[in-house]
């Protein structure tokens, strides 16, 4: 049996206690003197005129997803000099105005934590299988399509 992938996903917004908790949980770990933080929050949109996005509701290709959020990991370790590295991706519906995706590196100098943190955002959103539905105020929904 491999090893067990670390879980990415959360149920729903990731809530700002959660945020606030695990940048707390970092201040013991004093060989840390930077963090680079990603906070993804969904945005009122409008499109098409006057429909107004309300909501994302996220669906994944959850093995596929997990196994490639791994190699990612690994090969974002191995290319820049970090402490920590922790990737919270939200499943199912996130309302407007909340957090889906936060990424956040820590090292000992500010640069690998900052280069880490924007390559691994870019990565996840053109690498992983996650998809958005949009959910607009008329009770219609299309797919995201990312920009």
């Amino acid at each position: 049996m491999g090893k067990k992938l670390k879980n990415i996903f959360t149920e729903g917004a990731i809530a700002p206690d959660f945020i606030s908790n695990s940048i707390a949980n970092h201040s013991r770990k004093t060989g840390i003197g930077g963090h680079s933080i990603f906070l993804g929050q969904v945005r009122a949109d409008v499109v098409e005129g006057d429909r107004e996005v309300v909501a994302i509701d996220y669906t994944a290709y959850r093995d596929m997803a997990l196994e490639k959020a791994h190699e990612i990991r690994e090969e974002t370790f191995e290319k820049y000099d970090l402490n920590c590295m922790h990737i919270h991706h939200s499943l199912g519906k996130v309302n407007k105005g909340e957090i889906c995706l936060f990424v956040f590196t820590s090292s000992k100098h500010r640069s690998p934590a900052v280069e880490a943190c924007n390559e691994l955002v870019e990565r996840i959103k053109n690498e992983l299988p996650i998809w958005g539905r949009e959910l607009f105020n008329d009770d219609q929904s299309s797919w995201k399509v990312n920009t």
